[in-house]
């Protein structure tokens, strides 16, 4: 493999304090060992993979899916629980000058859609995630940011045929949202869940329906093409007739090779406090149990959970050294005492950090790789993969198959990838883009 962090970022430092690994348990999986012939391979054990391999089990097809670690090593068992919408990181204008309003429309109902998605599997499958937050609610971090919040009703509905609820400063204390915030807007699709019970349910749901998943099975190598495809592994192989890459965050330059400098993979960091008692919450003046974000470019995150621990994860990390992950951790916990002071001696025993994807174009793909018949592809979803990413799976499950796609499939979705300047070392573009962000978050 060929990547671009060191191996810090893809081992198990960045996460050994994570909380999702004490609240459900996972199965192990053996590796795969020997020859194996399937129809569709896929590589990648999260989201994208996950759903793939379960969409293409439901219709008889026979897949095989190749993790390196296990089934949510990676960002899909580590993030926020955020289902909401996103995914994408065009504004309205800039969507309606690449592609016209009418495939605007299609992007933004793809987002709606995506969560409904996310709801029915849970549903269909019986999957437990600790469901709550009734919709998502973004807190201005500066009053001009609500004055912006009052033209986004309007947005809202037209985007998506939902009503948004305007709530203004003084509006905050009653809502239970006391965190120094100059007013607030909530929609009402999206909830905030427990990843690790997703991933780990969607995972059983697959093999249930036919799909085998193996741990501990990086593919090192894809050769083949237009005939079928072969993919070694440490201790194996596999034949396909059709592959998808499901990696995201964690994908390699060289798996396949098209990939190289055409994703972004940074750092997002959450910290998660021990449970707050009734006075502790009241002294604060925050009770809600909403799923959270401000409007800084390097924004938060945050929710209080049904056991009353406060959830708070912050972007921006673009080193992956024990060092950086340390002062990741400090800074999401300074951030975490600047917003809710009234905590500043609440322990946050858990902290971990995951890589999200971001593309050159500002928006994820999904299709088949350019110059690779039968080889498919789904990432960048920009810190918003639990519901995107599960219906970009499902989107690959069609496009394997040769069928027309059951679920929208706007144009956005469907352009290649650029590449980003400096390929290989893009990363050293991302400092001067974070100041920027940083001083206009001000």
């Amino acid at each position: 493999m060929n990547r671009i962090y060191p191996a810090f970022a893809y081992g198990d430092g960045p996460r050994m304090g994570c909380w999702w690994d004490q609240t459900c348990d996972a199965p192990d999986r053996a590796a795969l060992q020997g020859d194996l012939r399937c129809d569709v391979a896929v590589i990648g054990g999260g989201f994208t993979g996950i759903s793939a391999a379960l969409h293409l089990a439901d219709a008889g097809v026979s897949v095989a899916v190749l993790e390196e670690r296990y089934v949510g090593f990676g960002a899909s068992g580590r993030n926020g629980g955020f289902c909401c919408l996103g995914g994408g990181m065009l504004d309205d204008a800039a969507l309606d000058s690449q592609f016209g309003r009418n495939e605007r429309l299609a992007w933004r109902h793809a987002e709606r859609d995506a969560i409904a998605l996310v709801e029915d599997i849970l549903i269909r499958y019986g999957i437990d995630v600790d469901r709550h937050s009734a919709g998502e609610t973004q807190l201005a971090h500066r009053p001009r940011g609500y004055d912006a919040m009052k033209g986004q009703v309007a947005q809202y509905a037209e985007n998506y045929g939902i009503e948004a609820r305007l709530m203004p400063p003084d509006a905050l204390e009653e809502e239970g949202m006391q965190a120094g915030f100059h007013g607030a807007i909530t929609v009402s699709v999206g909830f905030g869940m427990n990843p690790r019970k997703y991933i780990t349910g969607l995972a059983s749901a697959a093999e249930a329906a036919g799909a085998v998943i193996y741990h501990e099975s990086g593919v090192q190598t894809i050769s083949g093409g237009a005939n079928g495809y072969t993919l070694e592994t440490p201790k194996g192989r596999v034949t396909a007739d059709r592959v998808i890459i499901g990696t995201n965050g964690y994908s390699s330059e060289d798996l396949p090779r098209w990939l190289a400098g055409r994703y972004m993979p940074t750092q997002s960091s959450i910290i998660v406090s021990r449970p707050l008692t009734q006075s502790e919450l009241g002294a604060q003046g925050w009770t809600s149990g909403q799923a959270c974000y401000d409007t800084r470019h390097l924004l938060h995150y945050f929710r209080l959970m049904p056991d009353n621990r406060m959830l708070f994860g912050v972007r921006g990390g673009l080193l992956a050294t024990a060092g950086s992950e340390a002062r990741a951790l400090q800074r999401a916990r300074a951030d975490f005492d600047r917003m809710f002071p009234a905590w500043h001696d609440v322990e946050t025993p858990y902290g971990w950090s995951g890589m999200v994807c971001i593309a050159r174009n500002r928006m994820p793909f999904v299709g088949e790789v350019p110059d690779q018949p039968g080889m498919f592809a789904g990432l960048c979803y920009h810190g918003n993969g639990v519901a995107m990413a599960s219906y970009s799976g499902a989107l690959l499950a069609d496009l394997a198959q040769g069928k027309t796609p059951r679920y929208g499939y706007p144009q956005a979705m469907q352009r290649p990838l650029a590449k980003f300047e400096l390929g290989r070392f893009r990363r050293a573009v991302m400092p001067v883009a974070y100041a920027g962000f940083a001083l206009s978050d001000r």
